[in-house]
């Protein structure tokens, strides 16, 4: 728990080679109250959408014997075969892996899917590219609907979704209520945002909060959007996490992370999660207990 909110942590936080068992249960001896699971582009982890029965009753084994839930899904997929490509079988194969996410989803129990916000990630841009993203995720909506899971749009480490102000423009094209949006504060603060407008903006759609540093986009630097180690980054964590709380956000925080070998991931992950729960403490406990005073 953070405060009163739960706090997840990211499956890419951990050795691959882990069974699913193994990983819940790490999360839940370091603290955590659940895992956000991972299909991105690997096939390794995309054929989980084609897991048979005896596979998909190992994961449900698991969160029966851990008790830790999978609420959330990174759907990075998209990046490899996204709605936006100029190659007709690749926009049929997004269509595909998103369809087969939301059923998974249904399967587990996992109530959100956090969206990749790229039309295309390795060719160009274009307008047509554009059109045919909108059109895909529209297509996903009426999808998530009719099965009642949540998409949530991530808020990325690209231009196109580089705010909740370039989100709402998607939201005014799709405005069905499983369609919103998922925040995070590192890539909010590497663009230069006014996170404070931003996440007032909003805040009545935000469905889960990432907890990441990242080093600032500048005119000559591009900007780090991952494994920059907490607190040596650009992101002031009390600072929003206080905004987040005085705009009345009660939903989860999830923090992400990245194994890279060779690691001690239990240490990494044990000192993120100190250094979030002191810079909350400082952001929101402090500063209620400033304001109970001067009342």
């Amino acid at each position: 728990m953070l405060g009163n909110h739960l706090l997840g942590l990211y499956e890419k936080a951990l050795p691959p080679e882990m069974d699913w068992e193994q990983r819940l249960q790490t999360a839940k001896d370091l603290g955590y109250d659940y895992v956000e699971i991972s299909i991105d582009e690997k096939d390794e982890r995309i054929s989980r959408l084609d897991w048979t029965e005896k596979e998909k009753e190992k994961l449900h084994a698991a969160i029966h014997k851990t008790g830790v839930p999978i609420p959330s899904m990174c759907l990075s997929c998209h990046r490899r075969f996204p709605y936006g490509s100029t190659d007709p079988i690749i926009r049929e194969k997004a269509h595909e892996l998103m369809d087969k996410a939301i059923l998974f989803c249904r399967e587990f129990g996992i109530r959100v899917i956090q969206l990749a916000g790229y039309d295309v990630y390795y060719e160009q841009s274009t307008p047509e590219s554009l059109q045919l993203f909108l059109e895909g995720l529209q297509s996903a909506a009426r999808m998530a609907e009719k099965y009642q899971v949540m998409l949530a749009m991530e808020i990325m480490d690209t231009e196109l979704m580089s705010s909740i102000t370039r989100y709402k423009r998607y939201k005014d094209e799709i405005p069905s209520p499983w369609f919103t949006v998922y925040p995070d504060l590192g890539n909010l603060t590497a663009w230069g945002n006014d996170v404070k407008h931003e996440l007032e903006l909003g805040i009545h759609e935000i469905v889960g909060v990432h907890l990441k540093d990242t080093l600032a986009v500048t005119p000559t630097f591009e900007g780090k959007f991952k494994c920059v180690t907490f607190g040596e980054g650009c992101v002031d964590f009390a600072k929003e996490l206080n905004i987040l709380e005085n705009l009345g956000y009660s939903g989860p925080y999830m923090m992400e992370m990245w194994y890279q070998e060779g690691m001690d991931y239990k240490e990494y992950i044990t000192n993120a999660k100190k250094y979030i729960e002191e810079q909350y403490r400082k952001g929101v406990t402090e500063n209620n207990e400033i304001l109970s005073g001067v009342r």
